[in-house]
């Protein structure tokens, strides 16, 4: 049962890191703040998959 959320929560994050490497290349950003970004934007969304995983599962 756990497992289509998980392997929806791995597209997901290749998705959004996938969004996150056109903006730094549209954006022209540096590559010295490119780890920085791609560090916050994970945590936020690991955050956002954890806690939705949370109310559908466990509540």
């Amino acid at each position: 049962m756990y497992i289509p959320y998980i392997l929806f929560a791995l597209f997901y994050l290749f998705v959004i890191n996938t969004m996150t490497n056109n903006l730094c290349v549209s954006k022209e950003i540096p590559e010295e703040k490119q780890p920085k970004i791609f560090r916050t934007i994970n945590v936020l969304i690991t955050i956002l998959i954890t806690s939705s995983f949370a109310r559908i599962y466990l509540v």
